[in-house]
């Protein structure tokens, strides 16, 4: 594992693109950096992480012949890694948010953004970045965010978090495979927000409907029971959930 460690970068995402358009990176080179200028979320939403209070970092792991189809394994992999080191870290109420967030007591804690590149059907590498709220305390334009230090009142040094959630992601990324998509697709819907659980929606185009989310299927899509017992499956930003933005 190399771990490179910046004070600032527009993302961490696009600096490990810059750095292997220059070179082979190490299978498991990491990148962190203390501010982003750029951070991205999931479909170029915005990234917001005060100064030296969070962990923002990205990781590039290289595959050999992984199917694209089950492009799904690899997030599902990913945030059941981080939501098993923040289980280590006594993290309260800890949740799944379909498709890559994670919730403390229904808030979110931490993002994730998988671009992976695809040669033919096959996925050759993930670039994995990881926002995760650490000590930081107010969120003034984001009321439906936490940090590591709301929910327990501690401070935390950001290295030893770091090094934790690195020995769960290197483990379990080292053996990820296409062909455990049944088992980790069950494992994931074991903790995923708000299954079985009757909650309001809201389509792309604004409009309310209610149903009950009943799991994820291969491709990826988030599966909800409608009222009358039929059943729709979403892609990202198809769907929001709870009707109100977390």
């Amino acid at each position: 594992m190399q771990v490179i460690k910046l004070n600032a970068t527009d993302s961490t995402n696009a600096h490990i693109k810059r750095m292997s358009r220059l070179e082979i990176l190490p299978d498991f080179t990491v990148v962190q950096a203390n501010r982003q200028t750029a951070g991205r979320g999931q479909m170029g939403a915005r990234w917001e992480a005060e100064e030296g209070k969070n962990l923002t970092f990205s990781l590039l792991k290289r595959l050999e012949a992984f199917p694209a189809r089950q492009h799904f394994t690899l997030n599902a992999t990913i945030s059941l890694s981080i939501y098993k080191a923040l289980q280590d870290l006594n993290i309260p109420e800890l949740n799944l948010k379909w498709p890559n967030d994670i919730l403390s007591g229904g808030r979110k804690l931490c993002g994730i953004l998988v671009e992976n590149q695809v040669q033919g059907t096959y996925i050759s590498q993930s670039i994995i970045g990881i926002g995760l709220n650490v000590n930081q305390t107010t969120f003034a334009n984001l009321p439906g965010a936490t940090s590591m230090k709301q929910l327990t009142g501690q401070d935390y040094e950001l290295d030893q978090v770091l090094s934790v959630l690195l020995k769960h992601l290197e483990s379990d990324l080292a053996n990820v495979d296409a062909g455990a998509l049944n088992s980790k697709l069950k494992q994931y819907e074991d903790f995923l927000y708000l299954k079985d659980m009757p909650a309001g929606f809201r389509r792309k185009d604004g409009s309310p409907f209610e149903g009950i989310i009943r799991g994820v299927n291969p491709e990826g899509l988030l599966r909800i029971e409608r009222p009358d017992g039929s059943v729709e499956s979403f892609a990202n930003k198809e769907v929001q959930y709870p009707a109100t933005r977390i």
